[in-house]
C-alpha cells in the first residue's frame, strides 16, 4: 500500500508540472503529455504483474515536432512481478514517430525495463515497432517487440525444456479500436503471441514464461473529458499444466495454487493530461 500511495502522489504531482511546462516554459516545438491510471490488475501480455491486485500507474512523454519522443512509465508490482524484490517497475522509453500519410503512422523505439530496489540482473531492453492506420471510426495497429539475448531473460528455471540458455524473445501483436457513433464508447480488441525462453530468468524476469503462448483481450472504453473508464476481459492460452511447471512463482500469493495467467475481467480509470 505504501508503494501505491507513493506512486499516486508522484504522478498527481507531475500532472500540473507537465501542464505548466506545456503552457509556459516549453517551446512550441515540444509537447508534454501524460496519464495516471488506477487498475484492478496490472497485466503484461496477459500475465499479472501485481498478483491479481490493484495497480497505480502513470507516465510522462516529451515529444518533439520532428517525431522524436522520450518518456517514462511506472507501476507498482506484487507477487511474481517483483522480480527479485522490486516493488516498482520503471520503464524508460525513447522513439520516433513518422507520419506516412494522413491516416497511417509508423512508430519505432526502445523500452528499457527497470526494477528499482530489486535484485541485480533484472533490467532488460526491448526494441519495438508498430504501424497504425485509421479509416473512419476504426483504428488498427500491428506491432512487433524484439528482446535480444540478455542475461536478465536467460532461462535458469526447472522447466522440462530448460537448458540455462539465452534466447532472443519475439512478441507480435495486433490491436483494434472502433468508436461507436453517437456515444462516448470505443470497443477494443487485442491479440498477441510470444516466443522466447521457456521458464524464468535468474530473478524471475521473463517476457515469455512458457516459451510460446497467445494472449488476448476484449474491452470497452467510456470517455468523459480527460477521463477514460475501461473494462476488459483478458486471457491467455497458458494451460494449468504449463503454469504448474513455473510454480510457486507463477501462482497468486506464490503459494503454489492458482495461476496468474488465467482469464479475468479488469477495470481501469485513466486521467490524461
Amino acid at each position: 500500500m505504501k508503494t501505491i500511495v507513493t506512486l499516486a502522489v508522484l504522478f498527481a504531482g507531475l500532472a500540473p508540472l507537465a501542464a505548466h511546462a506545456q503552457d509556459a516554459d516549453t517551446p512550441d516545438a515540444l509537447t508534454v503529455s501524460g496519464s495516471a491510471t488506477i487498475a484492478s490488475d496490472y497485466r503484461f501480455r496477459g500475465v499479472s504483474q501485481s498478483d491479481k491486485g490493484m495497480a497505480v500507474q502513470g507516465g510522462v512523454t516529451l515529444s518533439h515536432e520532428s517525431g522524436v519522443y522520450v518518456g517514462a512509465w511506472g507501476s507498482n508490482l506484487a507477487g511474481w512481478g517483483t522480480f527479485g524484490g522490486a516493488n516498482m517497475e520503471l520503464d524508460l522509453i525513447g522513439g520516433y514517430k513518422a507520419k506516412l500519410s494522413d491516416s497511417a503512422t509508423l512508430d519505432v523505439g526502445l523500452v528499457w525495463y527497470m526494477y528499482p530496489s530489486g535484485a541485480s540482473d533484472t533490467d532488460f531492453a526491448e526494441p519495438y515497432a508498430k504501424l497504425s492506420g485509421t479509416t473512419g471510426p476504426a483504428t488498427l495497429t500491428a506491432g512487433v517487440a524484439y528482446a535480444p539475448k540478455q542475461y536478465a531473460l536467460a532461462n535458469v528455471s526447472n522447466a522440462p525444456d530448460s537448458r540455462g540458455q539465452k534466447q532472443d524473445n519475439l512478441y507480435l501483436w495486433g490491436d483494434g479500436a472502433l468508436a461507436i457513433a453517437g456515444t462516448p464508447l470505443t470497443a477494443r480488441a487485442h491479440v498477441g503471441h510470444s516466443w522466447g525462453n521457456p521458464g524464468l530468468g535468474p530473478n524471475g524476469t521473463s517476457v515469455a514464461p512458457t516459451g510460446s503462448y497467445w494472449d488476448w483481450s476484449l474491452g470497452l472504453d467510456a470517455s468523459w473529458r480527460n477521463l477514460t473508464l475501461n473494462v476488459s476481459y483478458v486471457d491467455t492460452d497458458i494451460s494449468r499444466a504449463g503454469a504448474a511447471r513455473l510454480q510457486p512463482n507463477f501462482s497468486k500469493g506464490q503459494d503454489g495454487t492458482g495461476s496468474i495467467a488465467d482469464g479475468a475481467v479488469i477495470a481501469s480509470l485513466t486521467a490524461a493530461f
